[in-house]
């Protein structure tokens, strides 16, 4: 790991949506990380990454924005109690520490949003920049769903559920 820069995180508006878009295109595109089709629209995405009821964050790095993240339940009614997350750092930001930064200030947010937990359904198992990261921050492995992702350069890859109380 490089440096670790500072970031301030706040909630993001629909202003924000014109920068967040080439992160989420970016990311999506590789096919290694996210279940969101490569192929997929703004106008999907954006349904997706700021849909009613989602807590959206950006991370920025001076002005410019270098992360972002989603905060949901994880489930409506009985489940609503346990947290869900999506994180994408701008490609050529990784190794600075934005990605902690970001899991970090969502553990806090969903502490004060009033949820209990906080579950990954769908961490692919190839990306070992996050499991390691989510690790780090508490989280275990509480299940892997045997090839349930279509992985662009390596084909059927496993999912890890990963789960950590708050």
């Amino acid at each position: 790991m490089t440096e670790v820069v500072p970031v301030s995180i706040r909630r993001a508006t629909n202003n924000d949506w014109a920068l967040i878009w080439p992160i989420v295109s970016a990311v999506i595109a590789t096919g290694d990380t996210y279940s969101l089709a490569p192929e997929s629209t703004e106008q999907a995405a954006h349904a997706y990454w700021m849909a009613p009821g989602n807590q959206t964050y950006v991370a920025f790095l001076d002005k410019e924005i270098v992360g972002t993240y989603v905060l949901r339940a994880n489930q409506q009614g009985l489940g609503s109690h346990v947290a869900n997350g999506s994180y994408m750092v701008k490609p050529g930001r990784y190794g600075h520490g934005i990605g902690a930064a970001l899991g970090e200030h969502s553990l806090a947010a969903a502490r004060a949003a009033g949820f209990r937990a906080m579950q990954f359904n769908a961490v692919v198992s190839t990306n070992m920049r996050a499991v390691a990261l989510w690790q780090r921050l508490g989280f275990v492995i509480v299940g892997t769903v045997p090839k349930a992702f279509r992985h662009r350069q390596r084909g059927l890859v496993d999912f890890h559920v990963m789960h950590r109380f708050l």
